[in-house]
């Protein structure tokens, strides 16, 4: 299991350094590069955070305001640079120099989330007054000698710890829950860290990111070439995110599959199992294709492509080099045929799955009607069932998450998460947790077609709502109006729907309750 290295979240971190001092000097040469630490160390920076986050159990509330810390080290354009978890949800920034006793309130410029980076800067110029900007690197090899700064618990000072690349390979960013390229370190990073830049001869090669739960001195950083990504991103002042085809593949290591689909041994690939609807490569590619080959990368049959010399990663790299927008190139194998493709990439990873991924610097979207509280199926409501949230969350939504698939465009898992007690709803408590599916048994895609059905002009003097199971919830229209305001009250919510909706219920002339 991965941890985050922030003291606010609850990925633990047990790591002790080991590296002896004959080791550090020996190996890095201190001794010669002892000029420019020091402004190097001037470039580094800590940031305090207040974050709100979302109720996801209550949407229309927060949990109360919490206090942490991280790191991070001041780039060209005064910038900052740092983890997205660090700053997700913040109502308060302040950021700290080294060796300085000031702090100076800070502002997010951007956030990408999925490749957990984010920019900050502050609007005072004297806080960015002498200091010379940390610029890039490249992506440093294996075995390469590192430095991770950073300032983590334990103390107020800046800290230095020391290690090497030990692997460079696709990893689950636990922020996002994106996979991308992922450098491994042998070197601590404790909560705190998260956001410290990773140098390599005062170059920045990578952003402290996450450690790994039960093990010593091994942690993750987010290396230059997602860094460049989301800075060349960036350009035009609007974060896209990463592409992705939109596809789920199968890898092709058993002879016997192979020869079934390829109908030949001489291929190497992955079967294309599934195509998410409105991604990407829906319509370009087809389930039961091979894919051999994008951008001229040949794709082996566990699904990895060489990205640099004896070093492989998934093919989706090749993929995430790319911007949105960008064509990419395919080769694949049809029905005995290979075919060259160009696919647009249009769509950021994770835009049509099932259940998204967590979101963050936003509230949850939720209707609230008959005393029902109605809200898409999410990660971060997964993740209110805690920690062992993938053993303890029902069976039900686990499927959805892991092994559920969007059956057309912009589906989604429309849930009751709650009942709040009235006579009108008396009995429902029990579907709590059930999928609705239809409204007066028309089809419902998602939360925004459920609200236009339900506040449609209708003579039908009744509401119903089916579940997955086919149960019914029947409501009095007269009786859910009359009583609407009242529950509001008694459950003192401000808003019977998340401000996304509202926007929704406005342009389509709907009425909005809200308490005075």
């Amino acid at each position: 299991m991965f941890h985050i290295s922030r003291p606010k979240r609850t990925y633990p971190v047990r790591t002790t350094l080991v590296w002896t001092a004959l080791l550090i000097l020996s190996t890095l040469g201190l001794s010669s590069s002892a000029r420019a630490t020091s402004s190097v160390r001037d470039a580094m920076v800590k940031i305090y955070q207040v974050e709100h986050r979302p109720d996801y159990d209550n949407p229309w509330d927060r949990h109360g305001p919490q206090t942490s810390s991280g790191s991070g080290c001041i780039i060209s354009g005064n910038r900052i640079l740092t983890s997205a978890h660090v700053v997700s949800d913040a109502t308060f920034l302040q950021v700290q120099r080294h060796a300085q006793t000031k702090k100076y309130t800070a502002r997010v410029v951007a956030a990408a989330h999925d490749a957990d980076l984010a920019l900050l800067t502050v609007d005072d110029p004297q806080f960015f007054h002498g200091i010379s900007p940390l610029r890039f690197g490249a992506l440093p090899e294996v075995q390469d000698a590192v430095v991770v700064y950073g300032f983590p618990e334990g103390g107020d000072t800046l800290s230095t710890t020391m290690g090497v690349v030990s692997r460079m390979e696709h990893r689950t960013y636990v922020h996002s829950t994106l996979s991308l390229l992922a450098a491994q370190l042998d070197a601590a990073i404790n909560p705190g860290n998260s956001g410290g830049p990773v140098l390599v001869q005062d170059r920045i090669v990578g952003v402290a990111m996450q450690g790994l739960q039960d093990a010593d001195n091994i942690a993750y950083m987010v290396p230059a070439p997602i860094l460049a990504h989301v800075l060349a991103d960036l350009e035009d002042g609007h974060y896209d995110g990463f592409p992705e085809l939109g596809i789920h593949t199968q890898a092709l290591d058993n002879a016997s599959l192979k020869r079934q689909v390829a109908g030949r041994d001489d291929v190497s690939g992955v079967l294309v199992t599934h195509i998410l609807p409105g991604a990407p490569a829906d319509g370009v590619l087809l389930p039961g294709d091979v894919l051999l080959a994008v951008d001229g990368h040949a794709i082996a049959d566990d699904g990895t492509i060489a990205f640099r010399r004896q070093a492989r990663t998934s093919f989706a790299y090749a993929i995430q080099q790319h911007q949105l927008g960008e064509t990419l190139t395919v080769r694949l194998l049809r029905a005995g045929q290979t075919q060259t493709r160009q696919v647009r990439l249009e769509a950021a990873a994770g835009a049509h799955e099932l259940v998204p991924g967590s979101r963050y610097d936003r509230r949850p979207s939720y209707y609230i009607y008959g005393g029902l509280v109605l809200c898409p199926l999410t990660l971060d409501y997964l993740r209110t069932w805690g920690e062992t949230w993938t053993t303890d969350a029902p069976t039900q939504l686990l499927h959805y998450y892991v092994n559920g698939r969007a059956s057309e465009p912009e589906e989604e898992v429309v849930l009751i998460i709650k009942v709040l007690p009235a006579a009108l709803n008396t009995g429902y408590e029990v579907f709590v947790n059930q999928r609705i599916v239809a409204v007066n048994h028309q089809k419902i895609r998602n939360l925004r077609e459920l609200v236009r059905a339900v506040e449609q002009p209708a003579s039908d003097p009744f509401i119903v709502l089916t579940t997955e199971d086919n149960a019914r919830l029947v409501f009095d229209r007269v009786q859910a109006q009359r009583d609407h305001r009242q529950i509001l009250e008694t459950y003192d919510i401000a808003w019977d729907r998340s401000e996304d909706l509202r926007r929704l219920s406005v342009e389509h002339g709907a009425h909005v309750s809200q308490l005075p």
